[in-house]
């Protein structure tokens, strides 16, 4: 997991002080792995470092930090029966409030800072020559001798959802812990878009949904569930001139049929309207809106995953 500073960045937009708590490593069994985080503000929080008495003991440490003097914290705490948990490991947290003004540059692909008050004022011999051995690659979090270095995020992947009905908006409630991803929830008016969305998730209104296509990064996942049969279609169209990163369509192997002897009556071949997937999710699973999202968010998932163990091997990192 990275440090993930757009997120960090909007929170801190909309709530001034944001405290920032990471599992900076563990030792044994623990309830998240270390990368895992979460924001704390005064009145609300989001993600989670696992749950349970741990949780709650940060969440308190974290909002007294919101007004009091410390800046950063870490601490190593045993889960054994004091904290009324039965992981039996250690995990060492590391928590840091962040304003805008402290927040670290978007140029920078490493974000490596002192987070204890015994640390030393020159970053560590040994954590600078692994951060200069990475070479500009990820690096996962390196926490040493009160010093913490994470990559920086680089750019979430957009999904653009189109139709915000019942599926829409169950899949991007769904999607929207998943910080890798940027979401936008796209409808023809404002009043069939959701008032009260999580914060992460941009809506956008146009009267003709794939006029907005153009705008999408070459690398955007497009997820296609409007109204409107008509709709999907000339979305489909549009996506089919143009490159992405995934393109799926809702609905039946019927539905499917028809699709793809109609996008052949426009023009496209065979294989590249294999590009699109259809149905989305998994089927088997049923037919509820949230039983739908959380297929296509499993599927997106393990798609995240497999291609970094692609990666990895390619790299030669994990062989």
């Amino acid at each position: 997991m990275s440090f993930d500073r757009t997120q960090l960045a909007r929170c801190v937009s909309a709530q001034g002080r944001v405290v920032r708590v990471l599992v900076g490593s563990t030792q044994g069994s623990a309830p998240r792995d270390a990368g895992a985080s979460m924001l704390i503000w005064q009145d609300g929080q989001s993600g989670t470092i696992g749950g349970g008495a741990l949780e709650h003991q940060a969440t308190l440490q974290a909002r007294a930090m919101l007004s009091g003097p410390t800046r950063a914290l870490q601490v190593t705490q045993p889960l054994g029966p004091n904290l009324g948990q039965c992981c039996g490991g250690n995990v060492t947290l590391v928590l840091e409030r962040f304003e805008a003004e402290s927040l670290p540059s978007e140029a920078n692909h490493v974000f490596a800072r002192a987070v204890d008050a015994q640390a030393g004022a020159d970053i560590p011999a040994l954590l600078q020559r692994r951060i200069d051995a990475a070479k500009g690659t990820a690096i996962e979090p390196i926490l040493t001798a009160g010093w913490l270095a994470e990559s920086i995020q680089q750019m979430p992947t957009p999904v653009w959802i189109y139709g915000a009905g019942h599926v829409g908006r169950a899949l991007a409630r769904t999607l929207a812990p998943l910080t890798d991803y940027d979401l936008t929830l796209i409808d023809t008016k404002a009043e069939r878009l959701p008032q009260q969305l999580p914060q992460n998730v941009t809506t956008l209104t146009a009267s003709n949904m794939a006029d907005v296509v153009k705008h999408a990064r070459d690398d955007a996942h497009h997820y296609i569930m409007t109204m409107d049969h008509a709709f999907d279609l000339e979305i489909c169209h549009q996506l089919l001139n143009r490159a992405f990163g995934f393109a799926g369509l809702i609905g039946s192997k019927t539905k499917w049929t028809r699709f793809q002897s109609r996008l052949k009556n426009l023009g496209h071949a065979s294989a590249e309207i294999s590009r699109i997937t259809c149905p989305i999710g998994d089927p088997s699973l049923g037919k509820e809106p949230q039983v739908i999202a959380v297929g296509i968010a499993h599927a997106l998932v393990l798609g995240r995953v497999q291609n970094q163990a692609s990666t990895d091997i390619i790299e030669g990192r994990g062989v």
